[in-house]
């Protein structure tokens, strides 16, 4: 500072005034510790301070005083050489004694750095972020971020009072990384990065990309967290790839966590109100699985988790992350697996998030052709880039090593796979080859199925698709985008079409019934019944059928019965099992309190029901993928709306005879073919009192008689209850 005596270990004016006024680039170049003729000078910035002094690490005894050289806050003096130390800090009437960050080494290992470089770093969740740490013995918090761009990055928080003057950060060269490690920094603290873009303009504060943690929107700021995490699911683990395989019971029940019910709704204690009511009811309904609705961190509660920008944290609106990981332990405890919703595709533009993060498009296309969806107000993952596609991978994996989900549904697969997604002509870039394929996306997805499989086999990868993309559950080693299994979003929108139909109207439609079946084989689908079909003016389940209350009821049951027969793995929306009659809204709880009504408890049990009748038979999930499972009986019967049917399991000796009856008219003494001579047992009648119907059937059962029919040498002659549902099983 002008006016100031030359002092030993004063750097030059220039590097003093630009620490001060945070433009540095290296800090630790100025800061910290340097050896200088005649020793060591010491050189900090604290603003706040009144006084500084050295201090042994060991012992505590003074060392040296520092000498305010700039106004502003920045201290200098010198020790006789380089030795641990400590600074004893007077500010506001009172000391604080703290180590230097920057007399610390790297804190990121040139393994670290070069895989970040190569975007190859699979563990992106335990390296860039905020991590509670030891360095040289000091514990402390350890930052890191990826700014390639930026001209200087600070960690700001409620520690510095949000000044990036007094953290400036380290930029290891290789990676495009900026790490600092704040010593004595503890779980709690709050903390943005503040950074300086390419043309030396300051940027909104950003929030972490890789935090644990974030603050209760519509607050914005990251919060360091304790990592550490107590689990006794080893056994379940253990058991995954056999509770995956095609031939197992997969049953989802589709939750979005804040308004499931009041009790679980946004607060502090909301992922252990779940775990404590959810998981409990889904194990009393018979599902297999919890599929939650996207629970990584958004700013915008009405995108229903579909807008991320905290790829690695679970939602504070439910509570800290170690409560979300008590859920997850809970449900394996209780025998039941957890997916979670995963949106690798896009994020939204906030200015604390992603968007051109480090003042370029880091994360995005800069062309808008490419890097802005308009059906959204997003934008678009640059899969094109290493450290983009290594960033999502890793944010994948974090949710199934860190927090021990089973598996990923990917959202908007299609919306990633063509250039021209909702795109008029002119509005899209085409491919090197002059096509609409995404090809980076595409080979992104195959690396993410194939780094998924390969470190967690038996781990679910489920892609909501909704084109005809070929092989999208097929292996990548086959040409397949390595999915897992595939949303059978065809079967859904034709056998909704049909049911909303009056059934006076049905047998014009009955292809609606059947398409599904010409193409169900080609992929491992799920038969889903999910929360697109219950918002927007599509009215709720109940509320789509047709017909008087009575009707309405009965419809939802042959509903469920028919989805429940049909080849695939299956899942149904909270509170379908219950006839909500309103449409899901995202911001209240479902209407519980319809159980208190007869014909919504018996719907319930009804789901309940069919939940254990396909887990207890084997020809309801062994053969789901593969034509040996299925074979029709009758699908012609379109006069009479009447189809039927048979399942097979592995051995082909154990099936199931299903009879589906359409229309509100019941038909008597009904010939159906079936497959050998026999007692054909009633095991399920949606029409049953027990769950609200009219109680037509068939006393148990009916055996055959030698009369050949539907091509069969034999047949039995059943009573079919209107709008119902019949499953036999042969004696």
């Amino acid at each position: 500072m002008k006016g100031l005596p030359i002092m030993k270990g004063l750097p030059i004016q220039g590097a003093i005034d630009a620490i001060v006024e945070a433009r540095h680039g290296d800090p630790f170049s100025v800061l910290g510790p340097h050896e200088v003729d005649g020793g060591c000078a010491v050189r900090a910035f604290i603003p706040d301070a009144t006084a500084v002094q050295v201090i042994a690490r060991d012992g505590g005894q003074t060392l040296a005083t520092l000498e305010r050289v700039h106004l502003a806050g920045f201290w200098v003096g010198m020790l006789p050489g380089r030795v641990p130390y400590r600074l004893r800090v007077l500010a506001g009437g009172g000391e604080r004694i703290t180590e230097d960050p920057y007399s610390f080494g790297p804190a990121l290992g040139d393994v670290d750095v070069f895989l970040l470089g190569e975007g190859r770093h699979r563990e992106l969740g335990r390296t860039l972020g905020a991590h509670v740490i030891e360095l040289d013995g000091v514990a402390g918090v350890r930052f890191a971020v990826w700014a390639p761009n930026a001209r200087r990055v600070s960690v700001v928080g409620n520690f510095n009072q949000w000044d990036g003057r007094c953290h400036p950060m380290r930029l290891r060269w290789g990676a495009g990384v900026w790490e600092l490690f704040i010593p004595r920094l503890a779980p709690g603290a709050l903390y943005k990065y503040e950074l300086l873009g390419p043309d030396g303009n300051l940027l909104p504060l950003k929030a972490d990309p890789v935090a644990g943690a974030a603050e209760v929107p519509p607050a914005t700021a990251s919060i360091v967290i304790d990592e550490r995490l107590h689990w006794t699911d080893a056994a379940w683990r253990e058991q995954l790839a056999g509770r995956h395989a095609v031939t197992a019971p997969i049953t989802i029940y589709e939750v979005h966590a804040a308004s499931w019910m009041p009790a679980a709704a946004e607060g502090a204690d909301g992922w252990s109100n779940l775990a404590d009511r959810l998981v409990p009811y889904a194990v009393d309904m018979g599902f297999t699985h919890i599929g939650l609705m996207p629970i990584m961190e958004h700013p915008f509660g009405g995108s229903w988790g579909y807008q991320p920008l905290g790829q690695f944290a679970p939602s504070a609106r439910l509570g800290p992350p170690e409560a979300f990981a008590r859920l997850v332990n809970r449900c394996h405890e209780s025998g039941i697996g957890l997916i979670l919703d995963w949106v690798p595709a896009h994020f939204p533009s906030d200015n604390f998030g992603l968007a051109r993060f480090d003042g370029t498009p880091l994360y995005e296309h800069a062309d808008p052709k490419e890097g802005f969806h308009r059906d959204w107000n997003t934008l678009i993952f640059n899969l094109g880039r290493t450290e983009v596609r290594g960033f999502l991978i890793a944010s994948a994996l974090h949710w199934l090593e860190h927090y021990h989900a089973d598996g990923l549904r990917v959202d908007a697969v299609a919306s990633m796979l063509y250039l021209d997604y909702s795109r008029k002509p002119g509005e899209w870039i085409p491919n090197k080859y002059g096509g609409n394929q995404n090809l980076e996306a595409v080979a992104f997805i195959k690396r993410f199925n194939e780094i998924v499989h390969g470190r967690h086999p038996g781990t679910l990868t489920i892609a909501e698709e909704s084109t005809a993309w070929q092989a999208v559950s097929s292996p990548t080693y086959l040409g397949g985008l390595g999915f897992s299994m595939k949303w059978n979003m065809g079967w859904m929108n034709d056998i909704l079409r049909y049911f909303t139909d009056d059934p006076v109207f049905r047998k014009y439609h009955q292809n609606n019934l059947t398409f599904a079946l010409l193409y169900a084989f080609t992929e491992n689908f799920i038969l889903v019944l999910s929360h697109d079909e219950v918002v927007y003016g599509k009215r709720s389940l109940l509320d789509k059928m047709p017909g008087d209350f009575w009707r309405k009821f009965a419809n939802l049951r042959l509903l469920f019965s028919y989805m429940y027969a049909q080849p695939g793995k299956k899942l149904l929306f909270m509170g379908g099992e219950i006839g909500q009659w309103f449409e899901w809204n995202w911001n209240a709880s479902l209407d519980w309190h319809l159980l208190g009504y007869e014909p919504h408890r018996k719907l319930r049990t009804f789901v309940r029901e069919l939940n254990v009748l396909y887990q207890k038979e084997p020809s309801m999930h062994e053969v789901d993928f593969n034509y040996r499972g299925f074979e029709w009986i009758d699908f012609s019967d379109y006069e009479r709306s009447v189809v039927s049917f048979v399942r097979r399991a592995k051995n082909p000796d154990d099936f199931l005879v299903f009879v589906f009856n359409f229309t509100p008219v019941p038909r008597y003494n009904y010939r159906v073919g079936v497959p050998k001579w026999g007692f054909y047992r009633e095991v399920l009648n949606s029409d049953s009192e027990f769950y609200g119907g009219s109680n037509v059937g068939n006393l148990g059962g009916r055996h055959s008689e030698p009369v050949s029919w539907h091509g069969r040498p034999c047949s039995v002659s059943l009573d079919l209850p209107p709008l119902g549902a019949l499953v036999l099983k042969p004696a």
